[in-house]
């Protein structure tokens, strides 16, 4: 087992049309089904929760990435949006996709690659769904 660095724990109850709550209260959501599935859509769903996640880690491991590579940026010049698909596979089976859209200002698009690249490499979210999800990167610079 690897030295963990980090632990935290949250309970979902009622499913898809429920509530989450981490053990220290800091995140106590309900959660609903999308319209677009049949729900009412008045709450959040884990595929937002995913989306926010991997887009939040995968932009810290692309500042880190940068820093090691003597690039720094403001906070303002790194923007990391994440779509995260639910669809079925051929044997009836929900899957998962994603799409990161990176964007970054003050950087040729070449550098820009390279570093979005060494960010896919360390980030957790991309090494969890490595093989098991279909990960589509875009990279932009401005």
């Amino acid at each position: 087992m690897p030295n963990i660095l980090y632990s935290t724990k949250v309970a979902a109850t009622g499913g898809r049309n429920g509530s989450i709550r981490s053990e220290d209260g800091l995140l106590d959501l309900k959660l609903a089904l999308p319209r677009s599935l049949g729900g009412k859509g008045d709450a959040t769903n884990p595929e937002q929760l995913f989306a926010g996640g991997y887009a939040a880690c995968f932009e810290n491991a692309l500042l880190r990435v940068s820093r090691e590579a003597r690039h720094h940026f403001a906070d303002d010049d790194v923007e990391v949006a994440a779509e995260i698909g639910l669809s079925r596979n051929d044997s009836g089976g929900f899957v998962l996709s994603a799409a990161l859209a990176v964007t970054i200002a003050g950087i040729d698009q070449k550098t820009a690659g390279q570093l979005v690249e060494g960010a896919h490499a360390i980030c957790p979210y991309s090494n969890a769904i490595k093989g098991n999800v279909d990960v589509q990167i875009a990279v932009s610079v401005r």
